[in-house]
């Protein structure tokens, strides 16, 4: 399953978009982090680049 993020957490860092080896995750102008499942590789490079914790990979 592609990355999921809790938009309660996510505080707009950046850094999962930055750790993201295909770039299928970005931080949206609404200033919370999306990803796009059709290019997701399910790898969690995002998920331990979350410094709050706020993606998971299933």
């Amino acid at each position: 399953m592609p990355a999921v993020v809790d938009k309660s957490l996510c505080i707009g860092c950046g850094a999962c978009e930055a750790g993201c080896p295909v770039g299928a995750i970005a931080v949206t102008d609404e200033g919370c982090a999306q990803c796009d499942p059709d290019v997701c590789i399910d790898c969690g490079a995002c998920e331990s680049a979350c410094p709050v914790e706020a993606i998971t990979v299933e």
